[in-house]
């Protein structure tokens, strides 16, 4: 198709670059929902020996399987047909793709002439929103002068210089948290967070909506994470000057501990968080995908008596979230026993598991000597320095498929929503 007629037709055309694994899954998504007429892929550079290579590893998954049995189950056929290989066309499922295999720099690779107005960037290489469209290691930014009107980030923008302020036109959105705060006047640059603050804000935000549970005190949440492709296979020597070594022993048999932006990056797509002291911690485990977070809270309760203070108890916590599931399609939850693989491809921002939350009511003492700047009078009319705070501590459960059901489809559904309203 060429530029002039997707203009006069109006035809959505998504623009992709890279095929790694969000990218490959993006494009997925996106050829199953149809919603794009055309899909532009950019490698930059050739694959293998040429068209057929490239077909099948788009085709072929280690985790999902096949992409026709995914789309139309086991007795589906081959749906890849490559229609011109000097060009790199194929039609998957008939949607015509064209695989661009020349620039690197998103500066050249031209979104304009094939009428992309909308890019996804899944390299993984680009994620300073600060950064010139001219730089010549490449920017973001540069995908904006090649023609697109707006470019999706798959993963957290991180400014390199922290005296810098994040740009105007840069925004954080999750789909089903805060989307609709997108402005087509203003963003251009848009971060779709992480796999993991997307399940995250799903998990807190039902707490937040509903009144018993809306005053969180404290949290804390570890992520219990499958691989990704920034680990070793095998155990290999670090780069000079990296300090977190542990992400270069391998894979295949460790559990490795290491960080996350998650908790962080929550307080830029749900506000309130940020007056919670909230942190995050990720544990990789040797599975190709299907996290799980482990999500701690700490509620005061509203009554002195402990008994009554157990109002938030596990049955009610778990009533809250079957509601946000009533109410929120993204949001599931189960009182079945799953395991990891069970939810491989569910199509949810979180799966909560019922049957593992808990909570447990306790009194907190608190001794008012060490709380600053409390007026004296105040302390002497209590007549004691000690005081019993009934809290309610809660341990939640959520799945997320990190790679393809959790975090593709939520970025899918982002970029039809701007799509559709940059129109």
């Amino acid at each position: 198709m060429t530029n002039s007629s997707a203009k006069e037709n109006s035809v959505p055309v998504l623009g992709i670059n890279s095929l790694g694994r969000i990218g490959k899954l993006t494009l997925w998504h996106h050829i199953n929902r149809k919603y794009f007429k055309e899909i532009i892929v950019n490698q930059g550079r050739d694959i293998g020996v040429g068209m057929e290579t490239i077909a099948r590893l788009i085709e072929a998954d280690a985790t999902y399987g096949l992409l026709h049995r995914f789309l139309y189950g086991i007795k589906a056929q081959p749906c890849i047909q490559i229609t011109d290989e000097k060009n790199g066309k194929m039609l998957i499922d008939g949607i015509p793709v064209t695989i661009l295999r020349e620039q690197r720099n998103p500066l050249n690779i031209p979104w304009r002439q094939y009428g992309a107005d909308i890019v996804v960037d899944c390299s993984g290489s680009f994620k300073d929103p600060t950064i010139p469209a001219d730089d010549k290691k490449g920017s973001i930014r540069g995908h904006l002068n090649g023609g697109a009107k707006a470019v999706i980030h798959s993963a957290p923008f991180k400014i390199k210089n922290k005296a810098l302020a994040t740009p105007d036109d840069t925004t954080t959105l999750i789909y089903g948290i805060n989307h609709t705060a997108f402005n087509p006047k203003k963003h251009l640059l848009i971060s779709a967070a992480s796999c993991t603050t997307t399940g995250l804000a799903h998990m807190v935000k039902p707490l937040l909506d509903n009144e018993e549970t809306s005053t969180i005190l404290t949290a804390s949440m570890s992520t219990i994470h499958a691989v990704t492709n920034t680990q070793s296979v095998l155990d290999k020597l670090p780069k000079a000057g990296e300090k977190d070594i542990r992400k270069t022993r391998s894979i295949l048999n460790n559990i490795i501990l290491t960080s996350t932006g998650a908790a962080k990056a929550l307080a830029e797509v749900i506000p309130e968080v940020k007056n919670i002291g909230f942190m995050g911690d990720s544990i990789r485990v040797p599975t190709n995908t299907l996290s799980l977070i482990v999500l701690n809270a700490t509620f005061q309760a509203r009554n002195n008596d402990k008994a009554a203070a157990a109002g938030l108890d596990t049955k009610k916590l778990n009533e809250i979230y079957a509601k946000a599931a009533e109410d929120n399609p993204l949001v599931r939850f189960t009182m079945q026993q799953n395991v990891s693989t069970d939810l491989i491809g569910e199509d949810a921002a979180v799966i909560i598991e019922g049957q593992f939350n808990h909570t447990r009511t306790a009194f907190i003492p608190v001794d008012l000597s060490h709380i600053p700047n409390l007026p004296a009078d105040l302390v002497k009319s209590l007549g004691e320095k000690m005081l019993q705070v009934p809290v309610v501590h809660a341990k939640i459960f959520g799945w997320y498929d990190n790679e393809y059901g959790s975090y593709t489809n939520r970025m899918g559904d982002l970029t039809v929503y701007i799509h559709k309203n940059i129109q």
